[in-house]
């Protein structure tokens, strides 16, 4: 997988920087939709046109595709290290699993927080163009990502507390807020 298969601008394109690439991307363009989406106030096609088993079936063709995109580094880290390959395979598919049975209390979380999904979706483009770099090979420390990350948690955080004081402070019908 570390093998060049072309080269573009003197730089050597692996099948790994093709993943993450073509990873990256698809997080950007998803991101991006769903911000629209979100900013916009709705979708452009007709609810009633979209079954919600195509929709549960291409939320879990997204799950896999994201997992196995965030996943690719430590897999190929797993597979040079590996002595025990089914153990290896045992704990993505549990990690495959556990992201599954999160995915509909976590999405009952952000739906009930806008600005929690916004956030989420912030996240989304950020990890994109992270793997779109690493892909190029312009590699950026993770520490700064996950600060950068806890710092904005952190701030919500905030903002989700002061919003709930806020609340509870709230007389019914002085129409202030």
């Amino acid at each position: 997988m570390q093998y060049d298969l072309f080269t573009v601008a003197g730089m050597g394109i692996s099948v790994r920087d093709v993943v993450l690439i073509l990873g990256g991307l698809f997080l950007l363009v998803k991101g991006a939709m769903e911000i629209r989406e979100l900013i916009t106030g709705g979708h452009d096609e007709d609810p009633r046109t979209t079954k919600s088993s195509q929709v549960f079936w291409m939320v879990i063709a997204q799950i896999a595709v994201i997992d196995i995109v965030f996943s690719l580094d430590s897999v190929i880290t797993a597979v040079g290290m590996a002595q025990h390959i089914p153990v290896m395979i045992f704990a993505i598919l549990l990690a495959v699993a556990i992201m599954l049975l999160a995915a509909n209390p976590l999405g009952r979380f952000i739906d009930a927080n806008p600005t929690i999904k916004m956030l989420a979706l912030a996240f989304i483009l950020l990890i994109g163009v992270v793997l779109i770099l690493d892909g190029v090979e312009l590699h950026v420390p993770k520490p700064y990502i996950y600060f950068a990350m806890a710092f904005s948690v952190l701030v919500e955080v905030l903002n989700l507390a002061m919003r709930k004081h806020a609340q509870r402070r709230h007389v019914p019908g002085a129409g202030e807020f």
